[in-house]
């Protein structure tokens, strides 16, 4: 009896881990309204671990900005330890933005460590914030803000209704004033702070199976983007008007992580669509990257280049989709050719490149190749044809055609500034291979950038003595390394990528190398900046008063 007992708790303990860790909701979108258009959670006990508080005060920025004499003795306080705010800077702290009919307005949450320092710190830093309470918190509001807690979480709303603006007729003077103040009075800032502690959990991300999915990991942030919630339209009419632009935004969610690790930023991302457009992604969703045509690149110096896949298919049925189909078979039959010519001619590679950067000239001095796949060449010849038909008048006598050149086999169009390199490439003798090619490869997009080589091939033609700006030179040098782009696989209902941001130094945590980084350039720029005073306020008011003297 007893073993049979024992038997079934062990069954009943297994059960709970298993359906608690495979559960639709998540404790950090509980006061997050399901309606935020854009969220941001970062993980105070990760990101302190990674970059202690204490090496950030060795910084010369803040040392300045911390003995400021002009700091109130509250803010001096909490930069020598944010502890002070009373606020637990080592769990998590949530941002994010609502966008509603008055506008929007933005929040930051977290968890309470200290009530009274807490207090302290509102009372100090805004003296003219009213007090009230309700249901369990305390409240201090101004006319634009408002912060409510009690001994575990805060809530903290600010007023932004400058996205409301942004639907209002552009009017001059005082008309756009008189009604940008009408929004901020309006808003009642403690009622939305009141409204966001007192939703229920199936109003808020917490109900969210795709926020839950976000969170389920241990990262050192997260954001979320949903694209439904910030779309700002203008009133279209004509044939403007019947493009269905709602199928691109409806259900539009990108989802991603970051990470700070030795040598590297990680960010992972995973864009969501609505029902018509994923299914669109799973069947026409391409494969892999054609490797042979980033190989075909005839110079080893690759200051950047992006690669697809994509089945040609698909372009048709999200034309359809949009209701944009017939407005581009009506616009291809002007200039010989139709949708059906287009997909038949194209195999679903596209390549862009960038080679060969030179310092004197970067925009005219670099190569510039653009190739794509064909597939049935007397189809893409009729695309050609109506490429011609159309350029030609719009391009007229330009110089800059002249730099121009395009070629083709059966495999591979090619455009080029450089006729040189649009030959080479065609050609494929040189047969590159790239160290980067594996790791932005194995999925229908791919994409890579040269830090590193850039900022080499791009010096800035400044004077020797102008120390200020060949040190910010020399610092972005020695930081940046390149970028890795590679995914776009359909998985688990979203469209997935990798970035990977490679820093020069491979052993050091990235946040600790920003922190340097960003900490040279603000005293860089507090240096210039003393310099242009020197300038505006000294050298300027002598060249000035010689001038009268002359007269």
């Amino acid at each position: 009896m007893q073993k049979r007992f024992l038997s079934f708790l062990a069954v009943a303990i297994i059960a709970v881990v298993f359906f608690s860790s495979c559960s639709k909701t998540n404790k950090q979108g509980r006061y997050i309204p399901a309606a935020a258009g854009f969220v941001m959670i970062v993980n105070g006990d990760a990101l302190q671990a990674k970059l202690p508080w204490e090496e950030i005060k060795k910084n010369d920025w803040f040392k300045k900005m911390s003995t400021d004499s002009s700091m109130p003795a509250f803010a001096k306080s909490i930069l020598d330890n944010p502890e002070n705010s009373g606020v637990n800077v080592k769990s998590d702290l949530i941002l994010f933005i609502v966008k509603d009919s008055m506008g929007s307005y933005k929040a930051v949450e977290g968890f309470v460590k200290d009530e009274a320092k807490l207090k302290q710190f509102i009372t100090s830093a805004n003296k003219e914030a009213k007090e009230s309470s309700k249901d369990g918190y305390t409240y201090f509001a101004d006319e634009q803000s408002s912060i409510g807690y009690n001994k575990e979480r805060f809530v903290y709303t600010i007023n932004t209704p400058q996205m409301a603006a942004m639907k209002m007729p552009m009017q001059m003077d005082t008309t756009f004033g008189q009604g940008m103040q009408e929004l901020k009075n309006k808003r009642d800032m403690n009622v939305i702070t009141a409204a966001v502690i007192a939703q229920k959990e199936e109003g808020s991300l917490a109900a969210n199976e795709k926020f839950t999915t976000l969170v389920s990991g241990k990262n050192d942030a997260c954001f979320w983007v949903n694209a439904q919630y910030l779309a700002t339209l203008p009133n279209l009419s004509g044939m403007a008007a019947a493009v269905d632009i709602t199928k691109l935004y409806n259900g539009a969610i990108t989802a991603g992580t970051l990470n700070f690790n030795n040598g590297k930023i990680d960010v992972d991302l995973t864009s969501y669509a609505g029902k018509e457009m994923t299914e669109l992604y799973k069947k026409y969703n391409g494969s892999s990257i054609d490797k042979a045509m980033v190989s075909n690149i005839p110079s080893q110096n690759v200051a950047g280049l992006f690669a697809f896949n994509f089945k040609p298919e698909g372009i048709k049925e999200f034309l359809k989709l949009l209701n944009l189909d017939g407005f581009a078979n009506l616009g291809a039959g002007q200039v010989g050719f139709t949708l059906d010519d287009f997909i038949k001619a194209n195999r679903g590679d596209i390549l862009i490149a960038v080679t060969d950067v030179k310092s004197e000239s970067p925009l005219g001095s670099a190569n510039v190749i653009f190739a794509t796949s064909i597939n049935d060449k007397t189809s893409f010849n009729k695309i050609i044809d109506a490429g011609k038909k159309v350029g030609g008048p719009m391009l007229g006598d330009n110089p800059m055609v002249e730099k121009l050149a395009y070629n083709s086999n059966d495999k591979y169009f090619v455009f080029s500034n450089n006729k040189s390199v649009a030959d080479a490439y065609l050609a494929g003798t040189s047969k590159q291979s790239f160290s980067f090619l594996d790791k932005i490869s194995g999925g229908p997009f791919g994409g890579y950038v040269n830090f590193k080589y850039i900022f080499e091939a791009m010096k800035p033609s400044v004077n020797a003595d102008d120390s200020l700006a060949l040190a910010g030179y020399a610092a972005t040098q020695k930081m940046w390394d390149n970028l890795l782009i590679s995914g776009g696989n359909f998985k688990e209902g979203g469209i997935t990528q990798h970035w990977e941001i490679n820093l020069i130094d491979k052993n050091t945590n990235s946040l600790k190398q920003l922190n340097g980084y960003l900490g040279t350039m603000a005293d860089l720029e507090e240096k210039k900046k003393a310099k242009r005073l020197i300038v505006e306020d000294v050298i300027m008011p002598q060249i000035k008063d010689s001038a009268k003297s002359i007269r």
